[in-house]
């Protein structure tokens, strides 16, 4: 394989570009000591992914949706969102299961076939949101722990739930899958036990009796109107509940793109991960916001609660509506559990985004280093450090400060997807262009038509997610929705100005083929494993 110039920035050659890797006869060796290690299973890349984007928004968020909006607009908010979720996993897949190299992310794809510049940006978007999204997830479990009433401050609770994350990234990248995949479990297993609580309260099996059906979508009504009245109400009302379930979603399905260098037989578990994202996403979030829009009317009062806790769960209100006592406790339990899984997570992918930069010459080379057992421990240590923002909740002024942090970071998911279709479209082109579309292992339906349409759908999503804002007007809540656009815009117009780089690379010069001959090596011996009974056929197909 021709040894081809990379366009890094501001690294030129592909042996940089990945961090060190040598070339040996003009292909890469990814034999460095000091380097991530494939240490993730199938169970525990399909259960990050899922993990990730089953959060406290889907216990608690959607009740607050439910009462702006109406049952039927929650609903279809989800809906929608899980169709563009979907698509966005499809293109990172594909990305990812052509060229699993160790360390890559996200931003070193960008880097690579788009723009040094926008990969830049996009890599510090990525980390900053991560890391913050640590901070805030040990701030709902310290409040979700306070719903016991213990006597313990909130101060001792953060710092419990930041040195528990904080172990599970530094031993291995083993114990940190295994540590989401019964995390992620524990939260699967609570949903599906809802769901059919759920059904039984429709059906009239509750202690109070009689069947509600779908009762509440008559009264009070299935459609609340937002922002304007009519159709535009409901419309609005609708685009609101769209734009609100992105957040439950935001940087989840790029949870696969980042484990994809540590995941074991990769070309076998990525496009794996990703069929089956679809219709687990339907059961969890499709079915429960239906339901939830059932068992709870919109006018529920306790809907509205400031509490982040179980009290303000439509799962909780439905069921004491319903007249069965003592699950909310249960439930607390799960949604504090969602809430460190998801802290777990985004430890570990800010620490990948963070590690891969440093690889590549967009951040301090310090951040590159890794432990024997391939851990990149100055960027887990790093990317933690943010996370100890989360002091800031314990006095009433330093929350407000750290809800400006959060809010910063609430739109960073958009922009993140953003530049993902982009990227992949640039991939696509070039691997037309240069007569290798064919060679992809994996691919998925309706491309690139699907790519262009999520792409115009985020971009409006991105430039409306605060039209509220300005019916009445509202400054503080327009700098939430709409700061990160600058800042991002400067990260990339700083670093393009500063290293003077292209504007786009040209699709024929576009470096598809640096690790490709490795990759193909790596899983060409790579065979499912054969079930040796009706057991293990059952768990396979679940794993």
């Amino acid at each position: 394989m021709k040894n081809e110039v990379y366009e890094g920035s501001p690294l030129d050659t592909p042996d940089e570009a990945l961090g060190g890797s040598q070339i040996v006869d003009g292909v890469i060796s990814l034999d460095r000591a000091e380097q991530l290690q494939r240490g993730l299973k199938s169970r525990h890349i399909q259960f990050l992914a899922l993990g990730g984007a089953i959060g406290t928004g889907l216990f608690v968020g959607s009740g607050a949706i439910l009462a702006k909006v109406g049952p039927a607009p929650l609903w279809l908010g989800y809906v929608s969102m899980m169709m563009v979720v979907w698509i966005v996993m499809n293109t990172i897949a594909e990305m990812t299961t052509y060229l699993p190299l160790k360390g890559i992310t996200l931003p070193y794809f960008t880097n690579r076939y788009v723009d040094s510049s926008l990969a830049f940006a996009s890599g510090w978007n990525y980390w900053y949101a991560y890391a913050i999204l640590v901070a805030a997830e040990a701030s709902a479990g310290a409040i979700l722990l306070d719903y016991w009433d213990t006597p313990v401050p909130v101060g001792v609770w953060i710092t419990i739930i930041l040195v528990v994350c904080l172990v599970l990234n530094i031993i291995a990248v083993g114990i940190f899958g295994e540590a989401e995949f019964w995390f992620a479990s524990i939260k699967f297993i609570t949903i599906i036990g809802l769901i059919i609580l759920g059904i039984v309260i429709m059906a009239g099996g509750a202690p109070q009796g009689g069947a509600i059906g779908f009762h509440y979508w008559n009264d009070p009504g299935a459609f609340k109107e937002y922002v304007g009245t009519g159709a535009t109400g409901r419309f609005t009302a609708y685009w609101t509940a769209f734009v609100r379930a992105g957040f439950s979603f935001i940087t989840s399905p790029e949870l696969i793109g980042l484990a994809a260098g540590e995941t074991v037989a990769p070309r076998r578990n990525i496009p794996k991960a990703a069929r089956r994202f679809l219709y687990r996403l339907a059961v969890f979030y499709g079915v429960s916001s239906l339901i939830i829009g059932a068992i709870v009317p919109s006018d529920e009062p306790r809907l509205l609660s400031e509490k982040s806790d179980a009290s303000a769960s439509p799962w909780v209100i439905g069921i004491q509506r319903a007249g069965i006592r003592g699950l909310n406790h249960v439930i607390n339990a799960a949604i504090l559990t969602s809430a460190w899984s998801a802290g777990n997570a985004f430890l570990y992918s800010g620490s990948r985004v963070l590690y891969s930069m440093a690889a590549t010459g967009q951040a301090p080379a310090f951040f590159a280093r890794t432990t024997r057992r391939g851990v990149p421990y100055a960027a887990v240590l790093a990317t933690w450090a943010v996370g100890l923002l989360a002091y800031l909740n314990v006095s009433q002024n330093g929350a407000q400060v750290f809800l400006w942090f959060s809010n910063i970071s609430t739109i960073s998911g958009f922009i993140g997807w953003i530049v993902v279709l982009i990227t992949y479209l640039r991939f696509r082109t070039a691997m037309k262009v240069q007569g290798l579309l064919h060679t992809l292992p994996f691919k998925t339906i309706a491309q690139p038509y699907a790519a262009w349409a999520t792409l115009i759908l985020i971009s409006l999503l991105t430039l409306t997610n605060g039209f509220q804002v300005f019916a009445p007007w509202n400054y503080a809540d327009f700098l939430a929705a709409y700061i990160t656009l600058p800042i991002f815009l400067a990260l990339y117009l700083g670093h393009k100005l500063w290293f003077r780089t292209p504007i786009c690379r040209r699709a024929r010069e576009v470096d598809v083929l640096t690790g490709k001959k490795e990759m193909d090596e790596l899983c060409a011996d790579d065979r499912p494993p054969v079930p040796k009974n009706f057991l293990q056929r059952v768990w396979f197909w679940l794993a």
